[in-house]
């Protein structure tokens, strides 16, 4: 495939979302769509309140573009778009609401899941009808196991959890912009590997358009992605790992987002359990900030983690 395509795609994207920051910011101010603050969390995260939030639209419309111009109109690329865009719009039917009503929680438990199911659904008879493979590969020991129909539950498993763990870490001013990066930058390079030139692409404009949200995203925050950016990100990133029959590889690329999300459920387990906190606050970034870490400090290191998990991960998966 042309390399510059790729490349040309990711820079288009990171220019859309850079020009589409100082026209989305002030209008989402006027709208008053302001972040509403946990009041039990880290006290100095209570001057963010007011912060316009639902600026995932920014990085969802320069990757919605960017692919639209420059990708091919193929099937696989309908995938992803339904999937990064679709999860995008049960986080701004969120977001929205939260918005609206004034209240911390937006859409209830029931209606999150349901949203996130329906899309999850469609991409399954989307994949089911271009024969996508349902063997998956196991990169550690190089063996495959073939599911038959019970990959699409596992799917939907697949998307489910990496959509509400990335959802997870976005919690600190450009964690998760910056760490979505790294996970996607990855990816398309074993889409390219693997001569996957939509997925590259795809994964390439997401790069671009992550990076572009965070001119205006990292600390102190002038805009944040709310739901409407973490579960469309989650969506495409769950995606992109499908489409390149590299499912389980996303352990170790989204390995951030794996330790997010489980120390939520330790918390909650220990808590309820034994009625005490493994963590001072979950997510894990939190914790780090309660004992004395600074934003900035957290942001970097688990930056660098990131960096670091994919890395073994493209080994593995090209060595191993």
């Amino acid at each position: 495939m042309d390399f510059s395509v790729v490349m040309i795609t990711m820079g288009a994207a990171f220019l859309l979302a850079l020009i589409m920051g100082p026209l989305f910011i002030p209008l989402l101010r006027r709208l008053k769509f302001g972040q509403q603050i946990r009041t039990d969390g880290p006290q100095g995260h209570l001057k963010k309140a007011g912060t316009p939030t639902m600026g995932g639209t920014i990085i969802l419309f320069a990757l919605a573009l960017a692919v639209l111009r420059f990708a091919d109109r193929s099937m696989e690329m309908v995938i992803l778009l339904v999937a990064a865009l679709g999860y995008g719009l049960v986080g701004f039917l969120d977001d929205y609401i939260k918005i609206l009503l004034k209240r911390s929680l937006g859409l209830t438990a029931k209606q999150k899941l349901l949203g996130q199911l329906i899309v999850s659904i469609i991409v399954c008879l989307l994949l089911a009808k271009i024969g996508h493979s349902t063997d998956v590969r196991i990169p550690f020991i190089d063996y495959t196991i073939p599911l038959g129909w019970f990959y699409y539950p596992f799917v939907v498993i697949m998307m489910l959890g990496t959509s509400n763990a990335v959802n997870f870490t976005d919690g600190l001013d450009g964690l998760l912009a910056g760490t979505s990066a790294v996970a996607f930058g990855a990816y398309a390079i074993v889409a390219l590997n693997s001569t996957e030139p939509d997925v590259a692409i795809f994964s390439a404009a997401m790069v671009g358009a992550v990076l572009g949200f965070l001119v205006f995203n990292a600390h102190p925050a002038k805009v944040f992605m709310g739901d409407t950016g973490s579960l469309g990100i989650g969506g495409g990133l769950a995606l992109v790992a499908i489409l390149t029959k590299a499912e389980i590889l996303l352990i170790l690329i989204g390995g951030v987002f794996v330790v997010e999300v489980l120390s939520v459920m330790i918390q909650v387990i220990s808590f309820k359990t034994r009625g005490k906190r493994v963590f001072k606050m979950s997510p894990i970034h939190h914790h780090f900030e309660l004992v004395g870490w600074s934003e900035w400090r957290v942001v970097i290191t688990f930056w660098a983690t990131g960096i670091v998990l994919a890395g073994i991960g493209l080994y593995i998966n090209e060595v191993l």
